[in-house]
């Protein structure tokens, strides 16, 4: 399980906490980051799904626009909610596993100033995800579970696994 201990940033005081991602396995995927999380002010970016409503019960959540998986229309829906959540809530850091909903996220929280750490999903144990690709160059921190992921993300560090 990750930790404060494993996720080092660069000595930043992180002060607000944005978890993006895609409900399903990437919001479980988040979720289970709680020990780093859970004293933090955070907000939350996923689809209004039962699953996200119900895990997110009492969080602060931002639905986002879906599908995002090479949707244009739904990208710049959420490139234009990315703007208008993160100029409101300035997130000290924005943490995703994915999907494409952590795209805009990450670029224009960067603009605003913030940290952006990326957790490549489990499964992928030697091919990237076409998010992980998009969002790799302006990463703070880029996160695999598996060593074979370095060869494919050269700077990433292995943290092993979240489950």
């Amino acid at each position: 399980m990750y930790n404060e201990t494993k996720i080092k940033l660069m000595g930043c005081a992180i002060l607000k906490v944005a978890l993006v991602g895609s409900s399903g396995g990437h919001l479980t995927h988040l979720y289970m980051l709680k020990p780093f999380w859970k004293d933090k002010e955070r907000f939350w970016v996923t689809f209004d799904k039962e699953d996200a409503r119900s895990i997110l019960k009492g969080e602060k959540m931002y639905p986002c626009h879906y599908p995002t998986n090479r949707n244009i229309k739904n990208l710049i829906k959420n490139t234009v909610l990315a703007w208008k959540i993160l100029k409101k809530e300035k997130p000290d850091l924005i943490i995703s596993s994915g999907a494409a909903v952590a795209v805009p996220f990450f670029y224009l929280g960067k603009l605003f100033g913030a940290k952006v750490i990326y957790i490549e999903v489990f499964d992928r144990i030697d091919k990237p995800t076409l998010t992980g690709k998009l969002v790799y160059p302006i990463t703070d921190e880029f996160i695999v579970e598996w060593e074979e992921m370095k060869k494919v993300y050269p700077k990433a560090k292995n943290l092993g696994s979240i489950f």
